[in-house]
């Protein structure tokens, strides 16, 4: 397929993934929720960067860092040195998540704790529990045991941290795996399983997203144990207007500089550790390398345009729609407005599209692209209805999170092993550059004018949205097992031999 061609399709899949969240925004500008026209206009271009910056970005996602990973994880599962998996991956993981864009942007707002520190704990957490996760993988691991003593462990330390710390933490969890980390992370599971010939290798290539989300929050909750932040502590965000062209090509062309550096410096790390692996391990040809290399430069470019488009156009205006509708007579409508911009937002996150693809692939279609995107979106709706929920009574996150959490660990126990990895990694998927970039603000300026702990109210979005796909994704294998017991059931008393058939593979081990 030629590169045009490629490029059509990606920009119709961006199209079909972010025109609703601009139609929903409209309709709101010109009815309910009247914005200035620089806001407006500021959203609208930050929409066009956003659309370009997918096309580019999801492109070169599919040529240069899926293959990167798995080349990587074969790789080291092949050289059989479990002190050279372990600190490779140690170090994988610290890299990457330096790397992430979001976390950047979470270590600015984040009071009474120096970024730098913050960041180097976030990637050491990150780090860990990649090496936790390739060992599961490459030991045969269950992942559900595992879930339930590391969260018991993140529930257990919430007790003894500060309550403004707590939303922060675990925002902190949906951050890090962003538009850098998931493609790269994924990749590296699909490397290392293909290795192994068991019938639960494709099972295990997913949840390696699942593990490294619980690294961020156990690092974050340590920190709140040591530094104690105040309230005052956190600057809020600043709605900028403009008043002619001039101004407003100057506020996206002083924003495209620093996100090019930034951008570069994370996927600089990446470069140079992959062509390590090539000097010493790999040896690609050098028609593969090109590509791979030239999939990185599409990659660069997406992130750049779709993280100005956020940060620059949509920030603002979601801040101030939040202002508006929570200063209503009936703030009330933040929430059924905010579970309808959730059904669709998550459609236009980068690294959903890589994990509904992957899903998809390594299944062969038993669990197709667009179920997993019905799943995530009624699961993002849900959570941010809850989230306004919050904004508007103050209720701690942990009423949310602690059923939430125990509802989802509950059901991995009872639905086939691949739909708990991928529902778990899911969670990290959907708290994306969009949540950050527009959610947040949102719930912050409803929070704002409402007159609320911005730190305890409105941080916590990203957490909520991590949560809600874990139960939706597992509801969906819920119901495919129970369809299949039926079906078996049903053919029993005709042909004995189907309802054999019918069974999973640990039934089939038990009897």
């Amino acid at each position: 397929m030629g590169i045009r061609k490629k490029l059509t399709e990606k920009w119709q899949e961006a199209l079909q993934a972010v025109l609703p969240i601009i139609c929903i925004v409209l309709a709101l500008c010109f009815s309910i929720a009247p914005i200035s026209p620089s806001i407006l206009l500021c959203f609208l271009i930050g929409a066009v960067l956003i659309l370009a910056g997918m096309m580019f970005f999801t492109l070169g996602a599919e040529i240069s860092m899926t293959p990167m990973g798995e080349r990587v994880g074969s790789a080291l599962t092949k050289s059989r040195n479990l002190v050279l998996i372990v600190v490779t991956a140690f170090l994988l993981g610290f890299i990457i998540t330096i790397s992430e864009p979001d976390l950047q942007v979470l270590a600015g707002q984040v009071p009474a704790v120096p970024g730098m520190i913050l960041i180097l704990s976030v990637a050491g957490g990150v780090g860990i529990f990649l090496v936790f996760a390739l060992l599961r993988m490459l030991f045969a691991i269950p992942l559900p045991p595992l879930l339930v003593v590391f969260y018991a462990v993140v529930f257990i330390l919430s007790a003894f941290i500060p309550r403004d710390f707590l939303s922060i933490a675990f925002d902190s969890g949906g951050v890090t795996t962003g538009p850098m980390t998931v493609p790269f992370i994924m990749a590296l599971g699909v490397g290392v399983s293909t290795i192994r010939s068991d019938r639960h290798a494709a099972d295990d290539s997913f949840g390696l997203v699942a593990l490294c989300s619980i690294g961020p929050i156990l690092a974050v909750m340590i920190l709140g144990m040591i530094f104690h932040p105040q309230d005052d502590g956190f600057t809020e965000a600043v709605i900028l207007e403009v008043d002619n062209s001039i101004q407003l090509w100057n506020l996206f062309s002083s924003g495209i500089p620093t996100y090019m550096k930034e951008i570069f410096l994370s996927l600089f790390p990446v470069f140079l550790f992959f062509m390590a692996f090539q000097l010493f391990a790999l040896r690609l040809p050098a028609k593969k390398l090109r590509k791979i290399l030239v999939g990185l430069a599409y990659t660069y470019v997406g992130l750049v345009l779709f993280l100005t488009g956020a940060n620059v156009g949509f920030m603002p205006a979601g801040n101030y729609l939040g202002q508006i509708l929570a200063g209503r007579n009936h703030p009330e409508i933040l929430i059924p407005i905010a579970i309808v911009i959730g059904y669709f937002i998550v459609k236009a996150e980068p690294a959903v599209y890589v994990l509904n693809k992957q899903v998809e692939e390594i299944t062969d279609g038993a669990i197709s692209a667009k179920a997993m995107g019905t799943g995530l979106s009624v699961g993002v709706s849900l959570s941010l209805g809850l989230a306004m929920v919050r904004v508007l009574t103050g209720i701690s996150i942990l009423w949310f999170l602690v059923p939430g959490y125990g509802i989802a660990l509950l059901i991995s126990f009872f639905v086939p092993r691949i739909y708990t990895a991928i529902a778990f990694d899911s969670g990290g998927v959907a708290s994306g550059p969009m949540t950050a970039a527009f959610l947040l603000p949102l719930a912050q300026g409803a929070c704002a004018s409402l007159g609320g702990n911005l730190i305890t109210d409105a941080f916590g979005v990203v957490a909520m949205v991590a949560m809600t796909p874990l139960i939706t994704i597992q509801v969906m294998g819920l119901a495919s097992r129970l369809a299949k017991l039926r079906k078996g059931h049903s053919a029993e008393a005709r042909t004995p031999a189907l309802a054999f058939e019918m069974l999973d593979d640990d039934a089939i081990i038990e009897l």
